[in-house]
């Protein structure tokens, strides 16, 4: 049962319709009042949308305009739609402090990363046994959103780690990203597989494969600026050997699974009421 006045913080996906989920889809059904980005959503989303909502499109108010049309609509459930997941370079921390302070019931409905579209897109797993298990997800520092950087949050510091790493909102400043990636020698090697992502699941998606090394030059080549995400590292690596994992090794159990017998591979799966699960 949805509460009267529910505003719901729905992650709209990476771009194609069908990457909504089924709770994403079902409170855009429900809603009263949408109010969605056109710059950073495709049209097609709205398809899931009540026919009679009411639309309202974020991409030229401010954040001003949209606390107004919350408060105009009390009673009301209200879809926010926003690009990707929410939580996520979402801009909702300052909605939801309106709603505790006014009150007014919300939630966050999850919904599916450009992260995740994009690995897809390129096909890649983002960690991998000896080479990543740690992904960073970050932006570059200046420009009109120097001040939202905390001390000590840069690309050159994250750089000095070597993981796989994902940098949001920086396509537009390339001479700048590269620059920070290598570090002065103490970041990512020159050679370090790299790949922009542009619009991923969208009709007109891009995919650049490149390396640290030429990243700038492929860029500004490319012509791309927005709605861009860079992956960087060897995990991104094609021809690199791929290291297979312990999970489903014949030779290592786990709380569902025993060790296979000697000199055979065959799974020996635990009796469900003999598992040992957190």
């Amino acid at each position: 049962m949805i509460p009267p006045g529910l505003i719901s913080f729905v992650g709209a996906g990476p771009g194609a319709a069908d990457l909504m989920t089924f709770r994403g889809a079902d409170r855009l059904a429900r809603a009263d009042v949408v109010v969605w980005a056109s710059s950073l959503v495709p049209a097609e989303v709205l398809d899931h949308a009540n026919p009679a909502a009411v639309r309202h499109d974020s991409a030229g108010m401010t954040l001003e305009d949209v606390l107004e049309v919350y408060a105009a609509h009390p009673d009301a459930a209200i879809v926010r739609l926003h690009s990707g997941d929410p939580t996520v370079y979402g801009a909702i921390g300052e909605q939801i402090e309106w709603c505790r302070r006014s009150g007014r019931p919300y939630e966050i409905v999850p919904g599916v990363g450009s992260l995740g579209a994009a690995a897809a897109a390129v096909g890649c797993e983002l960690t991998s046994p000896t080479v990543s298990q740690s992904i960073v997800l970050t932006r570059l520092a200046g420009g009109r959103t120097a001040a939202s950087m905390p001390d000590g949050e840069t690309v050159a510091s994250f750089a000095s780690h070597r993981t796989t790493m994902a940098v949001y909102l920086s396509a537009q400043r390339p001479e700048q990203l590269q620059a920070e990636l290598l570090a002065d020698g103490n970041g990512y090697a020159a050679e370090t597989p790299a790949v922009v992502v542009a619009k991923a699941t969208w009709p007109d998606e891009r995919i650049i494969k490149t390396t640290v090394g030429e990243l700038a030059a492929e860029l500004r080549a490319s012509g791309i600026r927005t709605a861009a995400l860079v992956l960087v590292g060897e995990a991104l690596r094609d021809d690199r050997e791929v290291q297979r994992t312990r999970l489903y090794d014949p030779a290592y159990s786990h709380g569902c699974r025993r060790r296979s017998a000697e000199g055979s591979t065959e799974g020996r799966p635990i009796p469900v009421e003999k598992r040992r699960l957190p």
